[in-house]
């Protein structure tokens, strides 16, 4: 292994960054244009569902897909104008696109974990309350609680 096989971007040097990421198999590539302080784990039923990995969003023009049109497929819940985009061949999730006006409108979020050369653990993570659409209270330092609907 060389040194340049296990150079990682350091994500402690904050400011708008170009990183690349993609899925296991190769299959699905993209670039994004972020800033790794602005990292976030989101409660809502997908994101939980999907690993609660975290991501970080952009608006869609700082982002590139660059390989992997035909490989993806999207899922959206009924109703929602969010989506999640996978591999149709490895299964990985490494990116969605949607709108909540809350956040800015429109937006494409990456899954951090889907990243090269990036390691998650140096991340800091504030989280949302997406559980129950609670955009307006913003981000917080810890876990907002799981409280599931009472019915």
């Amino acid at each position: 292994m060389t040194q340049n096989d296990t150079q990682q971007k350091n994500p402690a040097q904050r400011g708008l960054q170009t990183y690349a990421g993609g899925c296991l198999c190769g299959a699905v590539r993209y670039e994004a244009t972020v800033d790794l302080a602005r990292v976030t784990r989101c409660n809502c039923t997908i994101c939980m569902k999907y690993g609660y990995g975290g991501g970080t969003g952009m608006k869609p023009d700082a982002f590139r897909l660059l390989k992997g049109q035909e490989a993806i497929k999207k899922y959206g819940r009924d109703g929602s104008p969010n989506t999640r985009s996978f591999c149709r061949n490895c299964g990985v999730v490494c990116f969605g696109d949607g709108d909540v006006p809350e956040l800015g409108g429109k937006f494409v979020s990456i899954y951090v974990n889907t990243l090269d050369d990036v390691d998650p653990s140096l991340l800091t993570f504030g989280y949302w309350d997406g559980r129950h659409d609670n955009w307006a209270a913003g981000l917080r330092s810890t876990p907002w609680p799981f409280q599931p609907t009472v019915s």
